[in-house]
């Protein structure tokens, strides 16, 4: 069939000059009506790009190249391109990463985490699963020649009609997984991060199995942990806490609500060969928590790594009340001269605005803090410079006074 072609306004060649791979449904001459994953060719103005087209979701298009029809062999060389850029990691015994980043890695609606020798692929676009045949068929051949024995590829599928980043990072788990090729992975696989182990469940665990996108904040954290007291909230299965542990802390308290997150966070513990008798886990809700031990206990670092308060445009302003809430509760768990440790995965909120937000808690209950590290996703994760809704992560420490 021959190719569909799209015309957009002329207003919009600018942006997507620069390479923003993004054209949402407004931007589309309303009579365009086509199944999810037909391929189409973009024209705006004297530009020319092709993209992926979705029936579902407030993104209409997602640009793929703007020099050819993407093809088996081209994907083939994103991927390639994706593997290189994280060879650092791998050269410090990281064995779990994420491959492919979406939008950040030229591949808009796919990631691909690499977790010791299996994959797991998430697409957040329906239109994406016309490109999983090319995907693991690139995936088996560049892990063949870099010697990567890999052995398995599985997919997990989150498509969101709404929000195109969405799911990158903050979506919870529905537990279902589909086997790609090769064999599925096994519930209790260990993989390595800059000296530690962790025990992950790659098919009903949150995120992929493991939150890769804060491995340098957590070695952050560990090099000012030393004979200090630290509460790890939103713990999952106590990533934070191993690092702090590792790092020295008189004492670590890891806080969720989870169910079974106790027992996957002693296994690490205990995978790593640190004190039990320096670890504590509380299973109970984080907001509820705080707010019960405040004037009674404190610590003098308070980690706030939580989910994403917002899935829209829409819910921004009461994800800003939520975060402002958490952190003046935190603040006021922090010892004299103590340092909160803060966190939003929340794409809807820019890092200005989570500033912002930190300054209000802080002024909330009598209190300021003073920015020491500022820092957003790791290397495997990145954010190209014409797409700055890339920039999810926000990472925050401030010492407390």
């Amino acid at each position: 069939m021959p190719l569909r072609e799209i015309r957009l306004s002329p207003t919009l060649k600018e942006r997507l000059a620069q390479g923003h791979p993004w054209v949402y449904r407004n931007h589309v001459p309303p009579d365009v009506h086509l199944p999810s994953g037909t391929w189409v060719k973009v024209r705006c103005a004297n530009w020319t790009g092709f993209g992926l087209w979705d029936a579902k979701g407030s993104l209409a298009i997602r640009i793929f190249s703007t020099r050819q029809l993407p093809d088996a062999h081209w994907l083939r060389d994103q991927v390639k391109a994706a593997y290189s850029l994280r060879s650092p990691l791998r050269q410090q015994d990281c064995t779990a990463y994420r491959w492919l980043f979406g939008e950040g890695d030229g591949l808009p609606g796919i990631t691909v985490d690499l977790y010791g020798e299996f994959a797991v692929v998430q697409t957040y676009m329906e239109g994406a699963t016309v490109l999983l045949d090319w995907l693991v068929d690139a995936l088996k051949s560049i892990a063949s020649l870099q010697g990567v024995p890999l052995q398995g590829i599985v997919l997990r599928s989150q498509h969101i009609a709404n929000e195109g980043l969405r799911s990158i990072r903050d979506t919870e788990s529905t537990g279902k997984t589909q086997l790609l090729w090769g064999k599925n992975p096994p519930i209790d696989l260990v993989v390595r991060e800059y000296g530690l182990q962790f025990q992950v469940n790659l098919q009903t665990g949150q995120k992929t199995g493991l939150f890769l996108d804060h491995r340098d904040n957590r070695r952050f954290v560990e090099g000012m942990s030393r004979d200090r007291t630290v509460l790890n909230c939103f713990c999952y299965t106590g990533a934070f806490s191993l690092y702090a542990l590792r790092g020295g802390a008189s004492h670590v308290t890891s806080l969720d609500i989870g169910k079974g997150l106790a027992e996957a966070a002693e296994i690490n513990v205990c995978l790593n060969a640190l004190d039990v008798d320096r670890h504590t886990f509380v299973t109970a809700d984080c907001f509820d928590w705080l707010d019960s031990i405040v004037s009674q206990k404190t610590f003098d670092i308070v980690i706030l790594d939580p989910p994403s308060f917002a899935k829209s445009k829409q819910n921004r302003f009461a994800a800003l009340r939520a975060y402002t809430k958490l952190n003046a509760l935190a603040l006021r768990c922090v010892a004299p001269g103590g340092f909160l440790v803060t966190a939003s995965c929340t794409s809807q909120i820019s890092p200005e605005a989570f500033k912002e937000m930190l300054a209000t808690a802080g002024g909330n209950c009598q209190k300021q803090v003073q920015i020491i590290h500022e820092a957003g996703q790791a290397i495997d994760h990145p954010v190209p410079a014409q797409f700055p809704e890339g920039r999810y992560l926000k990472f925050i420490v401030g010492r407390v006074r």
